[in-house]
Parts: C-alpha cells; structure tokens; sequence
C-alpha cells in the first residue's frame, strides 16, 4: 500500500505507514484533531481575548476616573453623561470575560460541542447594550433641544471629552484587532462598542467648542448625529454577531477547505463539506469519496490525513469530521443499497441460526 507524506508547513507527529500493527493499532484508536494538537492555540486564543479585555478595562478605567475628576471641577452635566457611558462600556467587558471563561471548559455529554456559544450570546448581550447607548444619546438630546442647559468650564470639558475619544478608539482598534485575529464576532462587537462611546466623548467636544462659540444648540444637535453614527455601528454589531449565530462562514474558507480536500491522494471527490463556528473557533464536517476497493484501513488513511491537512491549513479550524465513501456509478444511492444489502444478509443468518 503505497504511502502519503503530509505537504505542507506543519508535519504531523506520527505516521500512518509503520507496518500492518501500526495500521490495525491506529484503526482501532479514534482518531481526532481536537486534542493535543489543538489545546494550546485554542487556550491562547482564549488567553489573547482575555487580555484584550483586561487591557481594555484599564484603559477606559483610567479614562473614567480622570473624566469624573473633570466632572467635580467642572459640574459638567454633559460630561457626567459620558463618564457613565464609558464606565458602563468598561463593565461591557465582564460577561464577555465569563464567555471566554466557559469556553475553555471541556465539552460533556449534554453539551458536546462544549461551550463556545457562550461568546456569542455575549454579542448578543453588547448588542443590546450598544442599542440601549443609541437610545439614552437620542433621549439626551431631544431633551437639550427641549430645555437647553449652559455648559461651564468649557477648556476642561474640552480636554476631557478629547480623552474620552482617545481612550475609547485606543480600546476599539484593540479589541477589533485581537477579535479578528482570534476569530471572535463578540469581541469584534465589543470593540465596535467602544467606537460608539468614542463618538460620544466626541460629541462632547463638538458641543464645548459650540458652546464657546456661541450656538446654544450645538449640544443637542451634535447629540442627535452622534445618535446616527452609533446607530451605523449598531448596524455593524449586530450584522456581525447575527452571521456567527447563524453559521455564516467566509466562502474563500469554503473554497479554500474544498481545494485542500481534492489536492489529498486518494480522494477522488468531496461530496459534502460544511463548516461551523463554535465561539471563535470552527468545526468542519466532510464527506469524500473514495475507491471502493480500497480496504478499510486504507480509506481510513485517508481519513486521517483529511482531517489532519484540513486543521493546518483552514484558519481557526480546530476540529474536523471526516466521512468516507466508496466511489459509485451516476445515479447510484450507494447508502440506500448498502442498507438494504446489509439488513438482508443480517436477516438471512438470523434467520439460519434460528432454524439451525
């Protein structure tokens, strides 16, 4: 039986070609890409995203708290509005935190797929959040149209409002960075977040420096487009976490499994392949078609090495099923023949030892 080699720039830890006790003893031994290979970048992908979230919540901590110092100096009702705004972004991060937590956790007999999920249920919880910003922003400024306030200490609502923005772009990029890397749609949505409350120190800025020029109404002007641009990243967010919760995969990830599935000796066809995300990582389920001749540890050789090249070669693809069948003749339901053969001849010896 001719011998395959892994190409590529990951090299397997073990071989399929050691002798006819290897192959039996590797036949019987289920054989998985979720284990040893695959622990340590998926408990580095929970460790990055975590860490975007510690550094984030020192980031808009400090922000915060020097905000709020400026707000007993100043008595900037605008400004107060604000720092609550960002101190509530910085508690954004704790249910995110605890989807990370729950989605090292080993996968159990109900939960099979472990609890990767978490995470987006988290996007789903900041999308709800970032929904609830655009609202209390539109609700802040119809009411300033309505009963238009003075704004003091115009210089220090200025400066704290531009570290507002700082602060809140600073996490944003950080967290859409490490989200994407990571494959996180949550932490993406997260970071989306953090760009929404950016625009609002903005806006705190824009209102100061109309207030200074004169314009009663800068305030709740520039409010109520802020509430626009958050309702654009609203849009983005949701867009984001509503793809993940339904399976939505990048087709190039698609074509990319597909190619790597044909380029495989021995497969002669792929004839089913569908991809998942659970969390920030992804599940690959395919069917190849393969020489019916071939013996049973043969096909699951080259099982083996599907599953193997489909996991080094798939971004974030941490787990892969692969199913074997044998080739057939147009038109022919090898499945539905095999069934039906099968029962039969279980039926023809049952029936044997009974009259036996």
């Amino acid at each position: 039986m001719a011998e395959h080699e892994h190409a590529g720039p990951h090299e397997h830890s073990h071989s399929h070609s050691h002798g006819r006790w290897h192959r039996l003893k590797h036949l019987v031994t289920p054989h998985s890409h979720d284990s040893a290979d695959k622990v340590d970048p998926e408990l580095e992908s929970s460790r990055a995203g975590l860490r975007a979230l510690w550094v984030s919540l020192a980031v808009l901590g400090a922000t915060a708290a020097a905000q709020a110092l400026i707000v007993l100096l100043s008595g900037s009702v605008a400004l107060l509005g604000d720092t609550l705004h960002n101190v509530a972004d910085a508690l954004t991060a704790v249910p995110l935190g605890i989807a990370f937590l729950l989605g090292r956790r080993a996968a159990t007999r109900a939960y099979t797929y472990g609890f990767g999920r978490a995470e987006d249920l988290a996007g789903v919880f900041i999308v709800l959040v970032i929904a609830g910003s655009s609202i209390a922003a539109a609700w802040l400024a119809i009411d300033r149209l309505i009963d238009p306030r003075e704004m003091t200490h115009l210089p220090w609502v200025f400066v704290a409002g531009l570290a507002g923005f700082a602060g809140n772009e600073i996490v944003a990029r950080y967290r859409i960075a490490v989200g994407r890397r990571i494959g996180s749609a949550a932490l993406v949505a997260d970071g989306l977040h953090a760009r929404t409350d950016g625009f609002t120190s903005l806006a705190v800025v824009l209102a100061a420096a109309g207030t200074w020029l004169g314009w009663t109404w800068a305030d709740p002007v520039v409010g109520l487009a802020i509430t626009v641009a958050i309702a654009f990243v609203l849009k983005d967010a949701a867009r984001e976490v509503y793809r993940r919760l339904m399976d939505r995969v990048d087709p190039q990830l698609v074509d990319r499994a597909e190619a790597t599935l044909r380029a495989i000796p021995g497969v002669r066809d792929v004839s089913g392949l569908r991809l998942r995300w659970i969390g920030h990582r992804m599940h690959a389920e395919a069917a190849v078609v393969v020489d019916a001749r071939l013996s049973l540890v043969a096909a699951h050789e080259i099982a083996a090495d599907a599953e193997h090249q489909l996991t080094h070669r798939v971004p974030r693809l941490t787990g892969a099923t692969v199913h074997v069948d044998p080739d057939s003749h147009p038109g022919d339901d090898h499945h539905t023949d095999l069934s039906h053969e099968r029962r039969e001849r279980v039926s023809a010896a049952a029936s044997a030892a009974v009259s036996g």
